[in-house]
């Protein structure tokens, strides 16, 4: 079982110590995004070989589930029982409407840096009442509208263990990153845009999400936030939320200490949820784990993230 060896104090010196608040500027809300350089987007373009395409994105979240509470929606608008637009003749199209709620533990997405705050602060110091009811003022998801291009590093966790997925009592800790690190032949890096495999979607074939034990996610310890920011990582993502879950008994004042300490304190934008079966199968058929990948968020507004498909070429 997972041990409290940290102390909440210890995570709050951490954060002090990995904030990049004005290191880009007291204006930037690009935050670790900036270490992606038109250089290293050039470079990583360079490695593509194969042309093997991969989809990193579960599919639109609509089916109710015990990690899906408030399911998106789709619905049709125009279908073709009744294709016909009126006023209109012999124009037959099919038309839909979609909405989601795409926080939480269902929909692959990316959060902008105004999603977490510590202490009513969010990244660069900025106050949590920048965001208002009608959406944010600083910190969107609009940094991203041109998207993110960059080399990818897919750390497949289990495989480097030897197991089907990693426990969610026991957190992944940096000694783990860098045993996966060694497994694959490669080396995370400045700029880099990390990807991490936990095995949710295997464990949950194994463990019905009807119990309490099923419920659970596996995920970082929070001693991975300064191997983070050491390594200059541009932007994390995985298959689970990189929060270990339940994350509530672990401290007292910091119940997601990954997500407070990338979001609020480093400026490093976190994409959650998304499907890394796949893209370990093509890697491991490849034997290279890392590739072009390219995150295309929507560009809303005000907006605390968006929905993504983040697209691996090999």
């Amino acid at each position: 079982m997972t041990t409290r060896d940290w102390t909440d104090a210890d995570i709050h010196a951490m954060f002090e110590r990995v904030k990049n608040w004005g290191r880009w500027g007291a204006d930037d809300e690009k935050g670790t995004l900036n270490y992606i350089t038109p250089e290293r987007r050039a470079r990583a373009a360079t490695a593509v070989r194969s042309g093997r395409a991969v989809s990193c994105a579960r599919n639109f979240p609509v089916h109710p589930h015990p990690e899906n509470p408030y399911p998106a929606q789709h619905h049709m608008v125009i279908a073709g029982d009744d294709p016909c637009i009126p006023g209109i003749k012999g124009l037959e199209v099919s038309t839909d409407y979609i909405g989601i709620a795409f926080h939480g533990m269902a929909s692959s997405h990316i959060d902008a840096l105004c999603h977490v705050f510590v202490e009513g602060r969010m990244y660069n110091g900025h106050p949590a009442t920048d965001v208002k009811s009608t959406g944010a003022r600083r910190n969107t998801i609009m940094c991203a509208r041109d998207g993110i291009v960059g080399r990818g590093v897919l750390l497949d966790l289990p495989a480097a263990a030897g197991v089907a997925w990693r426990d969610p009592d026991v957190e992944v800790r940096i000694a783990d990153l860098e045993a996966a690190e060694r497994f694959h032949g490669v080396r995370v890096e400045e700029g880099d845009i990390l990807l991490l495999r936990f095995g949710r979607d295997k464990r949950r074939d194994a463990v019905p999400t009807s119990t309490p034990d099923g419920q659970k996610l596996a995920g970082l310890h929070a001693e991975c936030v300064e191997w983070l920011h050491a390594r200059k990582v541009a932007a994390l993502g995985g298959d689970g939320i990189h929060d270990p879950l339940p994350s509530g008994m672990r401290y007292d004042h910091w119940p997601i200490p990954i997500h407070m300490c990338a979001l609020a304190g480093m400026g490093l934008h976190l994409m959650d949820n998304l499907d890394l079966e796949d893209l370990a199968r093509v890697a491991a058929d490849e034997n290279c784990w890392s590739f072009l990948l390219t995150i295309a968020p929507l560009r809303i507004e005000g907006g605390t993230g968006s929905p993504v498909n983040p697209i691996a070429l090999f």
